[in-house]
């Protein structure tokens, strides 16, 4: 769903839509709208609670009307963002020229005097979280081909972002509330780029960790290592998520307590792997249930050159295939707060050998030269 129709809107040549110091003056801003702080005040109705859709850390998120009855999401950024106007609208134009089906579109932006605003297209389903994970208020149910689309259609998302866009870029937050829905469902990646408009100590690791440590790739969440193969591992996760109805960072699982991760694994290998769909599907091609699963497992391997890029999930998921198991190997069990009990010290030390391996590892963004398709299909090898 693509807006267009923005007359009505303050363009970049209204002087009262920039920093009074003129900052912004020599930027060119083909790409985007400038819009005035008080045209975007008035669609929310001066910010108003009721108009809140969504946050986190990067800032909080407003529906908004303009003038001509187009409805927007606007996104006032936190003012950990200390960018001046060049340097904001530089790497907004970079994030503007970014346009794949599947991701969220940027159609402008206000920078005046000390705010920092993006406007999006508005997606009617919300988010992921909301739809599918969230309160039974917001609970819509999706029915199997509708979750299998949003799942590909992320992947594919994510593979464009990683490989095919203008600037390659790794999102570093993956996760169901930035994975919103159009009116049909259709997925679409929200909040890509933004990382680049805050300081690099201002991260979701380092202000949402209790929030999103169910996503987090170990070698990111214990060594800050941010490659694309942590998205895949994200990824991985939200897949879990979407078959499962469940939400990661939210519910513990089994006797154990264990994140969906582990908990997955530990019914893989009690061949129990079907137990973690939602019981909320009661048709489904249980095949094809069963190796978006698999996919899922591979994604959340420990060892980052171990998952696959996304451009060979996007193929795991869209070709009945037969995937190649034996490359699976099972996480070993993390707990990224602190260790207490007399069991501390030696899984601490197991840990700390794990960290090392991670550490000597020369770069996780390399795939193994392994298939991770059986030799009886098609083969696809990493690259």
């Amino acid at each position: 769903m693509v807006y267009s129709c923005f007359g009505v809107l303050n363009c970049c040549k209204e002087e009262n839509a920039l920093e009074p110091s003129g900052q912004a003056q020599g930027i060119p801003t083909n790409n985007v709208r400038l819009f005035s702080y008080n045209s975007l005040r008035s669609a929310t109705r001066n910010f108003h609670p009721s108009n809140r859709i969504g946050g986190g850390g990067y800032g909080v998120v407003y529906k908004g009307v303009l003038r001509d009855d187009t409805q927007v999401a606007i996104k006032c950024l936190s003012s950990d963002s200390k960018q001046g106007a060049n340097e904001f609208l530089t790497e907004i134009n970079t994030i503007s020229r970014i346009r794949h089906p599947n991701l969220v579109e940027l159609v402008g932006c206000c920078v005046e005097g000390k705010h920092r605003i993006l406007v999006y297209e508005y997606l009617e389903n919300n988010s992921l979280a909301s739809s599918l994970l969230g309160s039974r208020s917001k609970h819509v149910s999706l029915d199997w081909p509708q979750r299998a689309a949003i799942c590909l259609g992320t992947a594919t998302g994510l593979a464009f972002l990683h490989d095919e866009a203008e600037q390659h870029i790794v999102h570093r937050d993956i996760k169901a509330s930035n994975i919103l829905l159009d009116e049909n469902f259709c997925a679409k990646i929200g909040d890509f780029g933004l990382a680049k408009l805050f300081p690099d100590n201002v991260t979701h690791l380092s202000t949402r960790v209790a929030g999103t440590v169910g996503y987090l790739a170990p070698e990111y969440a214990l060594l800050g290592q941010l490659t694309k193969k942590a998205d895949v591992y994200s990824f991985g996760v939200l897949l879990l998520e979407i078959i499962s109805g469940r939400s990661s960072s939210k519910a513990a699982f089994g006797d154990q307590l264990l994140v969906l991760v582990e908990w997955t694994w530990r019914l893989r290998e009690e061949d129990r792997l079907m137990d973690i769909v939602d019981p909320e599907l009661t048709a489904y091609p249980e095949a094809e249930v069963l190796r978006f699963i698999k996919v899922a497992l591979f994604c959340t391997q420990e060892t980052a050159q171990q998952r696959p890029t996304m451009k060979q999930v996007v193929e795991m998921l869209s070709k009945e295939v037969q995937l190649n198991e034996k490359l699976l190997t099972e996480p070993r069990p993390r707990r990224y707060g602190p260790q207490h009990g007399a069991g501390a010290s030696s899984e601490a030390s197991s840990s700390s050998q794990s960290d090392k391996r991670m550490k000597s590892s020369a770069n996780p963004d390399v795939t193994s030269t392994h298939s991770y398709i059986s030799d009886s299909q098609t083969q696809m090898f990493p690259r």
